[in-house]
């Protein structure tokens, strides 16, 4: 398989810099939040504690993200032909139709889980399950899901309520706060974002918000 076309410079701003910028801004406030602890509590470890504005900034930077994602995963399922979503860059690898439908599965599972907030029933939980759900992956299928998962996810996050993402939580086998499993799980949609891209690219398609 040729390798993609690199991008231009204006592109990757175009993709870094937005994500740079809700990081960095999302890493302040939980600095801000270690500070101010550490000066009222200096006996616990200013890491496990995210105080009410801090965990609502942090929820507010998360979804902004996230609608920023959502609008290049949706541009760039329009793009690709249908025909092409069974292509894959090598056997045992996700199509690019698969690759769509997990990210959707993020969107039903993962992501509303990085917050405490309750998986969709669509997947059951089991790899079985996921791998089921990713194989219905024509462009109608993907459409469908994208929109619906990403849909379930803002509506889950945004209905918890704020005492529910204070502090720390058992999220993912371990004690974190809503900081770590956010830098976590954009890491993650990002790399699927880029991921998609490279298919794209490998079949002269383009990705829409490119000049």
């Amino acid at each position: 398989m040729k390798d993609p076309p690199r991008p231009g410079a204006r592109m990757r701003d175009s993709l870094i810099f937005p994500r740079t910028v809700r990081l960095l801004r999302m890493a302040a406030v939980l600095t801000l939040a270690a500070v101010v602890f550490s000066a009222s509590a200096p006996t616990v470890m200013a890491q496990s504690i995210l105080p009410r504005e801090a965990a609502l900034e942090v929820r507010k930077q998360f979804l902004a993200d996230l609608d920023v994602l959502h609008g290049k995963f949706l541009a760039l399922a329009e793009a690709v032909p249908a025909y092409r979503y069974a292509w894959r860059p090598a056997a045992e690898v996700r199509s690019i139709g698969e690759a769509f439908m997990h990210v959707a599965s993020e969107y039903y599972y993962y992501t509303p889980m990085a917050y405490g907030a309750t998986p969709s029933p669509l997947i059951p939980k089991g790899e079985e399950s996921f791998k089921k759900f990713e194989s219905a992956s024509t462009k109608a299928d993907v459409r469908q899901h994208l929109t619906e998962g990403f849909a379930y996810t803002r509506k889950s996050l945004m209905a918890l309520d704020v005492a529910a993402i204070t502090g720390t939580q058992k999220l993912f086998g371990g004690e974190r706060t809503i900081v770590e499993t956010s830098f976590s799980m954009l890491g993650d949609l990002h790399e699927h974002l880029g991921q998609l891209i490279a298919y794209a690219r490998s079949n002269g398609i383009k990705p829409p918000w490119s000049r």
